[in-house]
């Protein structure tokens, strides 16, 4: 990596600052792991910084410059966090969209906000860009599996084409924290709405998270989604950096739970979603209700256990169960967004994990250039053209 100036005396003003002080001050801490064919693969904090450097600089030779937008479509994967961060190092910002999102509203969406830069994971993103008939100015894809030659975009370009690409001349980090840093869409309300978050508001909920919670760079914790919402980004991507900790991706959304449990991660941002799973789950693995190993389990699960149901319930059934959701060693386990279900909070409450619920606060607005269109309407005009 090239040499970037820190300032100690400044608090970094925007995500890739605070990314070159965690290289600087501890590069060669790993920062990143990811599971690959059964084996954790390991960045450390300069490498890190010097793939998001040369993806920034391939960007921005091919015109990515200060307000433009990165639209990422893709599974968790580092390689999506660190081109997130290479727009975000030349001024601009990141768009993440659900890959998981239903492709009948995807696709519309598409149509509607036609990114010009676009980052997908393969083959199923490639059809729907191509269902919305979008044509990006630059497009990279990081799977090629299925990918036929047919279904590639001119000038497509693998992921690992752009980091292979020599550097050119060193980039400056740009400072203003009034710069938005992400961009998400919804459809709402029969028109498109968007959040777009800047550096400054996601480093300010990062450092209260990281305060609060007394995290540190001995934290492990687990990447399951994407950064596909404004409270994933706020708060584990911005408490990442800051506090210099490791961020873990599974291997697939697949074998994600597994992972959980293998890692035993000390911080879980996770979302109703998240810990709606894994209730049901651990209720799975329960014994048949009536059964006297039923019985045992609610015995052992009891909200308000006296001193020998703390003790030997502890041991013989939260303490297992914990051990199967992959909680054994959380410390911090949080809830982005939305609330739990009373079931399901005391469920966990139950187990001993204390859920500390962090809400979304960034407000939906409908661009001001935006055209008010509908799912149903962009159906409607593509039938016609048919």
């Amino acid at each position: 990596m090239g040499t970037f100036t820190d300032t100690p005396d400044e608090a970094p003003a925007g995500l890739p600052q605070w990314l070159v002080r965690q290289a600087h001050r501890h590069g060669t801490d790993i920062a990143l792991r990811h599971k690959y064919l059964g084996i954790w693969q390991v960045r450390t904090w300069r490498q890190v910084a010097d793939e998001v450097h040369r993806l920034a600089i391939t960007l921005q030779a091919r015109g990515f410059s200060v307000g433009a937008t990165l639209t990422i479509i893709s599974r968790p994967r580092p390689q999506a966090l660190l081109a997130a961060l290479a727009a975000q190092w030349l001024g601009g910002a990141a768009s993440l969209l659900d890959p998981l999102q239903p492709s009948s509203e995807q696709v519309p969406l598409l149509a509607a906000i036609q990114p010009e830069f676009v980052l997908v994971e393969g083959v199923e993103q490639m059809h729907r860009l191509r269902a919305a008939g979008i044509s990006p100015r630059v497009i990279t894809y990081l799977d090629k599996r299925g990918l036929a030659d047919s279904l590639l975009f001119a000038g497509a370009q693998h992921y690992q084409g752009w980091i292979a690409e020599p550097p050119a001349d060193e980039l400056a980090v740009p400072g203003p924290a009034q710069h938005t840093a992400f961009v998400f869409y919804r459809w709402a309300a029969q028109a498109i709405e968007q959040q777009r978050v800047s550096h400054g508001e996601l480093l300010q909920e990062g450092l209260r998270l990281v305060e609060r919670e007394g995290l540190g760079r001995q934290e492990e914790a687990l990447a399951a989604r994407a950064f596909a919402s404004a409270g994933q980004a706020r708060y584990l991507l911005a408490p990442w950096l800051i506090a210099g900790f490791r961020l873990n991706f599974p291997e697939n959304l697949a074998t994600r739970d597994r992972d959980r449990r293998e890692l035993g991660p000390t911080l879980v941002a996770g979302t109703q979603e998240t810990y709606g799973r894994l209730h049901k789950r651990a209720l799975e693995r329960l014994p048949e209700p009536g059964t006297l190993s039923r019985r045992l389990a609610d015995w052992g699960l009891t909200t308000h256990p006296g001193p020998l149901q703390r003790y030997l319930g502890d041991w013989l059934v939260r303490r297992p169960l914990r051990d199967v959701l992959g909680f054994s060693r959380t410390r911090a386990p949080l809830l982005v967004g939305d609330a739990l279900p009373p079931g399901t909070q005391a469920f966990f409450e139950a187990l001993g994990i204390k859920v500390r619920h962090w809400g979304d606060s960034a407000q939906w607005e409908i661009p001001s250039n935006a055209v008010k269109t509908t799912t149903d309407d962009w159906v409607e005009s593509q039938s016609q053209l048919a």
